[in-house]
């Protein structure tokens, strides 16, 4: 049993022997608990206000251009400054607009449309936040250990995505709206506290700030390495057609009303959680590029029988089936990352990485919210699912280097 546990288990003990890494990951951890609070709280509070899937669907598209724009400027300054005071200024951002937002859901009378405003804004700090915060990783983990790094980083998005929303249901349903809030509030807080104990992070070599340039520069070299090229596509098309996290405030009252809406919330990172902690024999995989296109399919499988199930316990497990497949291709897509990007590049590549897991949440909930208002929840729902299987299986055949990749000990990897 033990040689069992070992072989299939998380080195969690990563977290012991690199003091950077820990704090890294537990300002993640303070941080994302909070942050995923507030995308149940606001979806939920946009649909109590109009009723509308389309309005909850626009609540994650107006995200997408504040998000493209800094997520690529942002990648583009990680390269030339320090990445500590970088991510620190991002927390302090957040701080401030969900501070915003609680205020909006105090009134008698909320308003909707600061509820969008201050969501882009919201979206905005993050996508300042996320490209060096990304690009810290390498630099303080060594290279055998990226794809550990990638499993517990997906182990805590996991546990903390589950454990967020569903917590934040049964809050809503107790106290309010305001009560998420309150708490995200706190842990953008004490996230800032924890990343200001880094070392500082310099740019490994002293550069001009050049933003068009630099942005260029990073583009041109995704493009010139399709198998990173095409992880971001295979998760891009994943999320645009295979997330309908939109449709959730509309499915949740015929499962039980705003303990369920929490619950679908909660229940892809469950998913996610369990298969990154059982994450161990993602250091043996060679195809990683294989892994990506097969998991990615297998999100979209996932999705289709979610869209077919009419009570809350079937809907559950195949969400938690959708975030598993979701967590096996995140490890071997990070890790492809890590592992190919050269140290000066990272912050840049780290913003294009961002702008196509960034922009497809927001393009997928624009999309889901569309079709559902033309068609019905199901078909949105099942039509997307489909979208991804297919896409998946095209994206594939028409990168194959994406297909053929396995890591090269030529590639350029991590380490301080």
């Amino acid at each position: 049993m033990r040689r069992l546990l070992r072989a299939v288990a998380v080195d969690a003990g990563l977290l012991g022997r690199r003091r950077e890494f820990r704090l890294l990951f537990s300002a993640q951890a303070v941080s994302f608990l909070g942050s995923t609070m507030t995308r149940v709280a606001l979806p939920f509070q946009v649909y109590a206000l109009t009723g509308s899937p389309f309005a909850v669907g626009a609540l994650g598209a107006v995200e997408v251009i504040p998000l493209i724009a800094v997520a690529l400027l942002s990648g583009a300054l990680a390269d030339a400054v320090d990445r500590r005071r970088m991510v620190v200024a991002a927390e302090a951002g957040g701080a401030l607009v969900t501070g915003l937002l609680l205020l909006n859901a105090a009134l008698p009378h909320p308003a909707v449309w600061p509820i969008y405003v201050l969501g882009a804004l919201g979206g905005a700090c993050y996508a300042l936040l996320r490209p060096p915060l990304d690009a810290l990783i390498p630099q303080v983990v060594e290279r055998d250990e990226l794809t550990t790094a990638a499993a517990l980083d997906g182990a805590l998005i996991g546990t903390m995505a589950a454990v967020g929303p569903a917590f934040a249901g049964v809050l809503i349903a107790a106290v309010g709206v305001e009560a998420p809030l309150v708490l995200d509030l706190a842990t953008f807080v004490v996230s800032a506290g924890l990343l200001a104990q880094l070392d500082p992070h310099p740019p490994a070599e002293p550069r001009r700030m050049r933003p068009l340039a630099d942005v260029r520069e990073g583009l041109a070299y995704a493009r010139s390495r399709p198998e990173l090229l095409g992880t971001y596509l295979i998760d891009l098309n994943a999320m645009i057609f295979g997330l309908p996290v939109a449709l959730f405030p509309a499915i949740a009252p015929a499962l039980g009303g705003p303990r369920a809406l929490g619950a679908l919330y909660a229940a892809p990172a469950a998913g996610a959680a369990l298969v990154s902690l059982a994450g161990g024999w993602t250091c043996r995989v060679r195809r990683q590029g294989r892994a990506i296109a097969l998991a990615a399919a297998g999100w979209g499988a996932a999705i289709v029988v979610f869209g077919f199930a009419d009570a809350l316990v079937p809907a559950l497990l195949a969400l938690a089936v959708a975030g598993g497949m979701d967590a096996v291709s995140g490890v071997f897509r990070m890790t492809i990352w890590n592992d190919t990007i050269p140290t000066g590049m990272r912050g840049r590549l780290a913003g294009v990485e961002m702008v196509s897991w960034g922009a497809g949440p927001g393009l997928g909930d624009l999309e889901a919210g569309a079709v559902a208002g033309v068609t019905s929840v199901r078909t949105a729902v099942v039509s997307g699912g489909v979208l991804c299987i297919a896409g998946s299986a095209a994206l594939a055949a028409a990168i194959p280097a994406l297909w053929r990749y396995e890591p090269s000990p030529d590639d350029q990897s991590g380490g301080s």
